[in-house]
This record gives C-alpha cells, structure tokens and sequence, in this order.
C-alpha cells in the first residue's frame, strides 16, 4: 500500500517534495527526477524509491559542482550515482540513477520528460516551475513507474494527467444551460404577469386585451439517436414521419408526449424562450470544439406538429466492432445485433411480429425467454408463449438478438491505411479508406492522434472535412456520406518529426441503414384473427468500437 508525503522546502515556500513509499526493487534505476536551478537550488523533485530529504537535498546541491569540473557534458557520475541532465535556460532538468542503469534508456526517459516540461511551464523560470510543480510530478509518475520508463508518448502522458470526461463536460453543459434558462423563464413570467394585469385592466375599462406571445426552442446536443431534451416537457422536440405497414422509415424518434396546440406550455423549469445574454458556457465549449446547434422560432404561438400515430414500432439495430492491423489485415469482426418492439397502448399488445429472414448462415440467434421459440423456429414468428398476455408498453423490449464473428477481411465495411514517413525533419502522413459496396456510410468521424503541437498540423490534400482539436491533439477527418461515388479517399498533412506509432490507435465512427444480417420485418398481426396492424421500421448499423491499431 502507498503512502504520499508532502514536504515543504526550507529554500522557497513554492518548493514542494514529493515522496511515494513503494515496495523496494532491486531492478529500481531511477532514484529521482527533479528540476533545479544553476545554483543548486532545488524547485521540483520526484522519488521513485524511499530517500530522506536531506539525502536527496545533498545529491542535488553537489551536481552543479559536479557540472563545473568538466568531467561529461551528458552525464557526471560519482561513486554511488550517475546524474544524467539537461540545461533548460537557467535551470538544470536532471535524472538521479544508479551506476547500473541503462544509459541509453536514461537518456530516452530524459528526452521525453524534457518534452514535457514546456508543455507545462510556458516560462522556464522558477517562479514558473513552483507554480506548475503539481502537474509536473504527475507527469513525471506517468513517464516513469518504480525507477522505469513507461512505454507512453507525449500525448498520451498529457492525455493521461488531464483524465478530462466528455460525459463530464457534458452533464456540466446541460445542469449550467438548466440554471440559466430557469432564470430566464422567472424573468420572463414577472414580465408576462406585469403585462397581462396591464392589459386587464385595459379591457375593463373598454379596450382590447392582446395575446401574449411565447417562444420556443430546440437544443440538439449531437451525441446519440435519442434525444434526451425530447422527453422533457420545456422543449419541442422534432418530429419525423414513420413508414407504416409494409413501407420502411430509416429514421424513428419517438412518440411526443402531452402535445397542446394553441396554448402555451407550463413553465416547469425549463426554457421556453432564448435569452439575448450570450451563454459563456456554451461559447467555450464552442471554441473547444463541441457540436450545439440552436434553433428559436419566435413569434406567436402556433398548432403543434401532427402527433405520430404509429402504435407500434419494431427496431432493428447492429453493434459493429472492429480491430484492424495498422500493417494491413483483420484482427476481428463482431456484429452484435438486436430486434426491439416498442408499443404504446396495452390495447395494441396483443400481437406477434413476422419475420422475413435469409440464409445468414454465420450468425447465432437467440430469442427472449418469454418468446415461444417453437413458433420462431418453425414459422419465423416472433410471439409471447402464452398469447392471453400482451408484451410491456411503454419500453423498449429486445425480443431477439443475433451474433457474428468473423475474420474475413471481405466483410470489413470500411478499411483504413495509414503511412507516416518522416523526411526533412518533418513528418508526412498519408492516410486513406476504401469502403466496401455492400454499405452506405453516413457521418464518417476517422480520429487520428497527433504528437503534441504547438500549431495546427498541414493539410496539404482531404477528399472531404478536417478539424484540428488542439485539447485532445486530435486530427479529425469526416466524410459525410460514403457510397458508390467516393469509395475511395485520401488525406495527406504534415507535422513535426514524430515517432510513426504517434499516430495510432485510429478510431472511426460511422452509421449505415443497411445491416450485416439479413433480416427483415414482414408484418406485424394481431393473436386473435391474425389481422395486420400499422407499425414503423427502424433499421441501424453503429460502429460501436472499430480501431486501428
């Protein structure tokens, strides 16, 4: 178990030491990576195994010493221990190890923290240093690990010590945007009561009372098929016609709730009209990078949309996980797939769902226990075993699934192809997809990881978008569609010199209406008389995890 010590120095009240009791090593080589000034003067010191402050206080102070007799310009080593450093303007950043130490492996770990420092301390002055000693230990425990160098870049170490969440971020978002809008709407039902006792009094003394108007508004947050803002009552949600009976629809949102036409909505702390002060929260997130589009439609009140009348509606989605080789080739194929029925009213429960399935010789299927599996497998009729019972309302209820796993490269719906190769001191990658036939691609995200930048990477050559997310030190490629016209595209960008494993993993995201199983729904009948009823259709491919790594 770890115990962590904290020291205040002696020399600075900025100085902080840092010490992790750990169990001793015999392979530990690494004593302690620390920054100090020319003097001696020591700001930020880390230990990877137990050392007392003034031992490592009298290690520190006889370096510069050391330096001064000229004995290494790379390296000084007395008869304990070798200091492997680095001059950093007016600092020294320094590795203390045993004698039996890889060099070449101290020196690595030595380039690589060096890196890092900038990326923390713009100024590389004391008082600099003292400031970010914080986020400077947790970068060096990332780098090295009980005396040893982890295999890590730079930008995993920064990815690593930020540990941001996007569903953090998110729920930040929603909670601060819940706050203002509930301000908004106080405001704007004091101006509404004010203003209706005016015009009150208006029309009893003769005049015309007027109607006040309401606004509303629409907050899509881009993330996921169903929107969380349609189930609240503050917001209007948008609507999308369903196929029904034999005709397929793509698109399923679902059904609106206490819809009111002609009348304004409650107040019930959410907004219902768009405030004139700018969100600074939403500005930020903005500038991060974040996708939040808003739509007002002002002015008087209007009928609400038509209400979807669909009783039923009978999903069909595929998971799709992939891991590709970053040297070519197919590690794995599995496709997770499942069939949902969502009925509103329990008048219209009472039903069984036809389906019209082909060979799908690779796939495994499974039914819901309460499906009667003798009527599925000798009619492909997915029913409850006992037919007096009606399936839940209300919820969406997975009534069979299916899985397939595979590892021929043919089945691969999009393949990616990554070349970096350095030249010049720079690194030059060229990266491009070819998709398969078989598929339409919708919204293709391709992430690629970058070396920390200082600026935005070259793009020399794109066969679509790209946006550079500096936060992360992601280069995103997106495609908007992919179908028999662009099957194949490529991007070339140009960064700094960088290791080639740099780049990778790559992840991609993308979504088809078409799915690997061929199954279809016939129709949907009532148990007693077999009669069809009206339903929509929905039909999705998602890739859930698809990587190259």
């Amino acid at each position: 178990m770890e115990t962590l010590f904290l020291f205040a120095s002696l020399c600075s009240p900025s100085l902080f030491w840092w010490s992790r009791r750990r169990v001793r090593s015999a392979a530990q080589v690494v004593l302690a990576a620390s920054i100090i000034s020319k003097s001696g003067k020591a700001l930020v010191s880390r230990q990877f195994m137990d050392m007392s402050r003034i031992r490592i206080e009298g290690l520190l102070a006889a370096f510069p010493k050391l330096v001064g007799s000229g004995k290494q310009h790379t390296y000084v080593e007395t008869e304990n221990v070798r200091y492997v450093y680095q001059p950093m303007e007016t600092l020294f950043l320094l590795l203390v190890t045993n004698k039996q130490s890889n060099i070449l492996e101290d020196l690595e770990t030595l380039r690589l923290i060096s890196k890092l420092v900038p990326e923390y301390v713009p100024a590389l002055d004391e008082e600099g240093i003292c400031k970010m000693a914080f986020e400077l230990i947790f970068a060096f425990d990332e780098v090295i690990s009980l005396g040893h160098k982890e295999n890590v870049t730079l930008g995993q170490v920064k990815q690593y010590v930020e540990m941001e969440s996007h569903e953090e971020r998110l729920h930040k978002l929603v909670i601060e945007s819940k706050i203002n809008d509930t301000k908004d709407v106080m405001k704007r039902k004091a101006s509404e009561i004010d203003k209706n006792r005016i015009e009150k009094n208006r029309s009893e003394k003769g005049g015309f009372m007027s109607v006040p108007s309401t606004s509303f508004i629409r907050f899509e947050n881009g993330f996921g098929d169903n929107n969380s803002s349609a189930k609240s009552g503050g917001f209007k949600s948008s609507s999308t016609n369903f196929g029904s009976g034999g005709l397929d629809s793509d698109a399923f949102v679902p059904k609106a709730r206490n819809a009111t036409t002609g009348a304004p909505s409650k107040a019930s702390g959410m907004q219902l009209g768009k405030s004139t002060k700018t969100n600074q929260f939403l500005e930020s997130l903005k500038a991060e990078g974040e996708v939040l589009v808003e739509a007002v439609a002002p002015g008087p009140v209007r009928s609400a949309a038509p209400v979807i009348t669909d009783p039923i509606t009978v999903g069909i989605e595929e998971k799709l996980t992939v891991t590709l080789k970053k040297d070519g080739g197919l590690e794995n194929l599995v496709v997770q797939g499942t069939m949902s029925l969502v009925v509103q009213k329990e008048e219209d429960a009472y039903i069984r769902v036809q389906v019209d399935s082909g060979a799908n010789k690779l796939f495994n299927f499974n039914t819901h226990p309460n499906i009667d599996k003798n009527l599925y497998a000798e009619k492909n009729i997915l029913g409850l075993k006992d037919p007096k019972r009606p399936f839940p309302t209300g919820t969406s209820l997975a009534i069979l699934r299916w899985r397939m796993q595979s590892k021929q490269e043919s089945l691969v719906p999009l393949s990616i192809n990554c070349w970096p190769s350095v030249s010049g001191g720079e690194s030059y990658v060229n990266i491009e997809y070819e998709a398969s036939k078989a598929f339409e691609l919708q919204n293709v995200i391709i992430q690629i990881p970058l070396p920390a930048l200082r600026d935005p990477p070259t793009v020399n050559q794109v066969d679509g978008e790209w946006r550079y997310d500096s936060r992360r030190s992601i280069l995103e490629w997106t495609i908007v569609l992919i179908d028999n016209t662009n099957q194949n595209g490529s991007m070339e960008f140009v960064v700094p010199a960088a290791d080639p494993s740099a780049f990778f993993p790559i992840d991609i995201n993308f979504s088809s209406n078409k799915t690997f199983c061929d199954l279809k729904v016939g129709t949907v009948m009532q148990v007693q008389g077999g009669n069809p009823v009206r339903f929509a259709k929905r039909t999705q491919l998602v890739a859930d995890s698809y990587q190259v790594l």
